[in-house]
């Protein structure tokens, strides 16, 4: 597979677990998912010298076919509230969480290789305070090849909302913080807000945001999907970044684990080095030209009994297609009991799948 761009997703779920889900399943089509306030979920008590009953483990929301990347949760009331979600086909990209440079609970930085050069990528919640606006006006930070910074910036302004007719001062400031990273305000296809009001009485707001590098304004437009933000406030923004082509292997040679061509394997491996004389070896020379041929024994075997196989999802999921239909519908109908329909469709969904996996696995384990 060639890839020539990153397709980005990126929300605030409002600490909503159930919202996370259902994106990571819906929008598999996906490269990148920036989210915003996740959910930092009790998963169980692990143990501790100075707590009979252990201390709690919270996590947010796993998925077998992304890589979930965050900081860790060092302090209960001090939770991380930025994450990102990479797409396990991206898994040869290597991407890195780099904290060294900016270390900061509302500020996720990331960087991975594009045809061995290093470019980065941030996701960024700027609270009421402007917590993260403020940090980086008080750190240091020089940064090359930084592709996007994005999104919850909660900052009213003109410039970007036609209905505010103010200016704020906290966005000269950040713009100040994005041209010391070459980055410039992209501007949407669609200007619609990304952010709905529940009060009737205030209106609806633009405080979402996406600033791409200075090269790459002029072919990129970002998109506001106000029909994908399901019950929440603020709406999904997507955007396609063109990176450098970069093959991404779709097949790997294996040996299947217990399998009789694994065992033939090892056995004639095994052999093989039975039959080297290594007992003479007297000067670096010699050992290099013994260390190539058991090499090269091991190449010839493994290129014998392995086999290729296609490089597919980590895990069959629980999604189905009434799952989908029934997304659909809530999505255009935006009706309360369409929303329980799919709430039920995707309980039902995880209780049928996950049943029939507690049955194989004790059927296995109960042997023929």
């Amino acid at each position: 597979m060639i890839l020539e761009n990153l397709k980005i997703f990126s929300q605030n779920v409002h600490k909503n677990n159930f919202i996370i889900e259902t994106i990571l399943e819906s929008h598999s089509n996906f490269d990148i998912i920036f989210i915003q306030k996740p959910s930092w979920s009790f998963m169980h008590s692990i143990p501790c010298h100075d707590n009979n009953e252990g201390s709690p483990l919270r996590e947010i929301v796993n998925h077998p076919n992304w890589l979930t990347f965050s900081r860790d949760l060092v302090l209960m009331n001090d939770h991380p509230r930025v994450a990102i979600f990479i797409n396990t086909r991206l898994s040869p990209l290597c991407f890195y969480l780099q904290k060294d440079i900016i270390n900061h609970r509302d500020i996720f930085l990331s960087f991975f290789f594009n045809n061995s050069v290093i470019f980065w990528i941030m996701n960024v919640y700027s609270d009421s305070s402007h917590s993260a606006i403020k940090y980086f006006k008080d750190t240091e930070v020089n940064l090359n090849n930084l592709l996007i910074m994005t999104r919850d910036f909660n900052i009213y302004d003109s410039l970007w909302d036609p209905s505010y007719n103010f200016h704020s001062s906290i966005s000269n400031d950040l713009f100040i913080i994005t041209d010391s990273f070459d980055l410039n305000l992209s501007v949407p296809i669609n200007q619609v807000p990304t952010r709905y009001s529940d009060n009737a009485n205030d209106s609806n707001s633009v405080i979402d945001l996406i600033f791409l590098q200075n090269n790459s304004l002029g072919i990129i437009s970002y998109s506001i999907h106000p029909d994908w933000r399901l019950t929440l406030d603020h709406v999904p923004l997507t955007v396609t970044i063109p990176i450098s082509k970069e093959h991404i292997p779709t097949h790997k040679r294996t040996l299947i684990r217990n399998s009789v061509e694994e065992r033939e394997f090892i056995k004639e491996v095994i052999t093989s080095f039975t039959k080297i004389d290594a007992s003479n070896i007297s000067n670096i020379l010699e050992l290099e030209e013994i260390i190539l041929v058991w090499v090269n024994i091991v190449d010839c075997s493994w290129m014998k009994h392995s086999k290729f196989v296609n490089i597919t999802k980590c895990s069959k999921s629980w999604w189905n297609d009434k799952c989908n239909q029934d997304l659909v519908i809530y999505r255009s109908s935006k009706n309360i009991e369409s929303w329980k329909t799919f709430r039920k469709t995707v309980k039902q969904s995880k209780r049928e799948f996950f049943d029939l996996k507690i049955l194989e696995i004790a059927n296995k384990k109960r042997g023929p």
